[in-house]
């Protein structure tokens, strides 16, 4: 009898391994940039009125089936792709693996790049992100804009997917995987500790060196299949109440219009402070700041 309890309970681990939590289907929210897909190298590739802008949004589109096809191979019951660049309107929806379903264009929401992340999650997948404003021998680093030299939460300089990774987080769910540049790897792996990435490419300069793209695709696909193969592994991430944040632009109009958003203060030449119990706010606060 005792025999037979404890094959049950390995067997019951087992299906808590595969589909994230025991009694629960594997769910799993991809979010989708374009500057860390492979080949990408140039800022007029990522531009709808780029002459290559197409065919890197078909690389983008791959990446996208890459990943999904690793999430189902992995167990997954459904999965949801946030296309989370630019316009939010790249991916090609006719190209996309027909088990997934494709969040388009902007809600107005502040979840922004994690639009329909909720509990029901069970984790967070990251493909073609870079690295943040600042970060050398990166490809097309910035963070969410042009504007933001650094955004900081409680003393962590966050690139975007440390950002979407606290978004992620306020409803418990893990980030297993992610893909971009070299720089961003080394980034999530600092934040995050234990997630598995893949690079695709790295900088130089101005330049990257790359993979071939069914190279990439095929490693991304491996990738998060590993992934989410051990769930376990991954933790929500999270920052401590209060949370501060400090938030430094480029120039001198952009500092003095946002101190006035209500609770921010100017805090430096180029600085800004912002603090709330409320991780939401400040959430809130960087997307009206920036």
């Amino acid at each position: 009898m005792k025999k037979v309890m404890m094959v049950t309970l390995a067997l019951v681990f087992a299906s808590a391994v595969v589909f994230g939590q025991s009694g629960k289907n594997m769910k799993v929210f991809i979010s989708v940039d374009m500057e860390g897909v492979t080949g990408v190298s140039h800022w007029e590739e990522v531009s709808r009125d780029g002459k290559d802008y197409e065919m890197f949004r078909k690389i983008m589109t791959n990446e996208t089936n890459a990943a999904i096809e690793g999430a189902f191979a992995a167990g997954a019951s459904e999965v949801i792709v946030r296309d989370s660049h630019g316009s939010a309107r790249n991916i090609l929806p006719e190209m996309l693996n027909k088990k997934a379903k494709l969040l388009r264009n902007w809600s107005g929401g502040p979840k922004m790049m994690m639009d329909g992340i909720d509990e029901s999650f069970s984790a967070v997948v990251f493909v073609g992100y870079h690295a943040k404003a600042g970060t050398p021998d990166a490809s097309l680093e910035h963070t969410m804009s042009g504007n933001v030299t650094d955004i900081s939460i409680n003393g962590v300089s966050l690139p975007e997917v440390g950002v979407n990774a606290l978004i992620a987080g306020m409803s418990n769910v893990p980030v297993a995987f992610v893909a971009g540049d070299k720089a961003l790897c080394r980034q999530a792996k600092e934040l995050f500790g234990e997630v598995e990435t893949v690079a695709v490419k790295e900088g130089f300069g101005g330049a990257t060196l790359g993979f071939h793209p069914e190279v990439s695709c095929e490693m991304i696909r491996a990738g998060v299949e590993k992934a989410l193969r051990s769930l376990g592994k991954y933790k929500p991430y999270k920052l401590a109440a209060p949370y501060t944040m400090v938030l430094k632009l480029k120039n001198e109009e952009s500092v003095y219009n946002a101190q006035f958003y209500p609770g921010a203060k100017r805090t430096g030449d180029w600085e800004l402070t912002y603090t709330s119990r409320d991780l939401m706010d400040v959430i809130q606060a960087f997307n009206k700041m920036r």
